[in-house]
């Protein structure tokens, strides 16, 4: 999910394991543990953009990376709150030399060179040890003593453990999915219940922590409001997985009804909500994409879109890296579209379309432009929005009224 729902889960957790022992270092230690993972998308800088959309949600987000990463973390600061300052440079150093390990070498089963799984290696886990350097460096400025009790390296680990692995697994209830099992293997776990951003799920849950974290360490109501938070967020959370299974009913049952003959369904709640959700369902030569709204009148979805494959354009690259990497990305949920110019469009249809239907090559949410150079692809992602986006927007909201 987006950056501020999993610094806001990660505070939250870190305040559970050690919020009694430190206070607001719980929260700040548990917020940076809670963004580590998504640190990979620094690897756009130093590869190119196929690669990169690969390596996304990958090690980074993996159990193993939760499991090995707290310990060095937990370390790491366990020393800087007790060492001299050099004692301390020592130690990161250290730990940057294994996280730069952990990822590179975690990273070569990845479809990329050697050398991009180095480069990548070296420039995310230099971008994760700058957090530790800021909250050093802020702590020397203000020069007040250390507040709480002393603490274990162990406990430190805890926190970190919890504040990293709650992430891999929130990002798997998104459509997106996660790759839980690198460096083992490239599945790409995906439940597909709740938006990639959802309000409703975030901002209780940061107001919640927000008014904790203005009270003492040891006021009862700070971990009432804390664990409120995570209440209320689990909560809904539930709420969307009901709703799954109940959106799922009513389309396959439109489907029968429409006669639409399909080899599989996926469900998913549109962006920003859980209430207006889309179903794509996969024929022989095309899509069926419709919406349904949980406040519609009627329990049914009332008509689909139909959207060619036309994956016979992607034949003379069957063994293209680049084709490989967005089929196994998409799920095999895409579509091609020849442009006027000769080259291709890659259409990741999962994320549907702006809007409610597909009339334009501009309305699908998240695609590519496929050029041949000698041979081989090269990509590039689309991002230009129609001349209409903020009526699609519009028109967005009105259907998750209902109709």
């Amino acid at each position: 999910m987006d950056s501020l729902t999993q610094l806001t889960l990660g505070a939250a957790v870190g305040e559970v394991v050690l919020g009694k022992k430190v206070g607001n270092r719980a929260m700040v230690w548990g917020a940076i543990g809670g963004t580590i993972p998504d640190m990979d998308v620094f690897a756009n800088l130093v590869t190119d953009e196929i690669s990169a959309l690969a390596f996304h949600r990958a090690i980074t987000h993996s159990l193993f990376f939760a499991t090995v990463t707290p310990v060095l973390m937990g370390w790491l600061v366990s020393r800087m709150e007790t060492r001299p300052p050099v004692v301390w440079w020592k130690s990161a150093g250290l730990v940057w030399l294994a996280l730069f390990l952990l990822i590179g070498c975690g990273s070569l089963p990845m479809p990329f060179s050697a050398a991009d799984a180095g480069a990548i290696g070296f420039s995310v886990s230099t971008v994760i040890m700058i957090f530790p350097v800021v909250v050093f460096l802020l702590r020397r400025l203000r020069n007040r003593p250390v507040e709480g009790e002393p603490v274990s390296w162990k406990a430190w680990g805890w926190l970190f453990f919890w504040s990293i692995v709650t992430h891999p697994l929130l990002d798997t209830c998104t459509t997106y999915g996660t790759q839980l099992f690198q460096p083992f293997h490239n599945y790409r776990a995906a439940i597909d219940n709740i938006s990639v951003v959802d309000p409703l799920y975030t901002i209780p849950f940061l107001i919640c922590l927000l008014l904790a974290s203005r009270r003492q360490r040891n006021h009862k109501w700070r971990q009432r409001l804390n664990y409120l938070g995570i209440g209320l967020s689990s909560a809904y959370m539930i709420f969307t997985f009901y709703n799954k299974y109940r959106v799922n009913e009513i389309f396959e049952q439109s489907l029968q009804r429409e006669g639409i003959a399909y080899h599989r369904l996926a469900i998913s709640p549109s962006i920003f909500n859980n209430i207006l959700w889309q179903g794509l369902a996969e024929g022989d030569t095309a899509y069926y994409h419709g919406l349904y709204s949980i406040l519609d009148r009627k329990p049914q979805v009332l008509d689909f879109s139909v959207i060619p494959k036309r994956h016979e354009l992607l034949q003379p690259y069957e063994n293209d890296r680049v084709a490989g990497i967005l089929k196994w990305f998409s799920n095999g949920y895409y579509s091609v579209l020849p442009r006027a110019d000769g080259t291709l469009q890659f259409n990741d249809l999962r994320f549907g379309a702006l809007g409610e239907t597909f009339k334009t090559d501009r309305d699908f949410v998240f695609r590519f432009l496929l050029k041949d150079e000698n041979g081989t692809l090269s990509a590039s992602q689309n991002r230009d929005s129609p001349p209409d986006a903020g009526e699609a927007f519009r028109r967005l909201w009105e259907r998750i009224k209902g109709i």
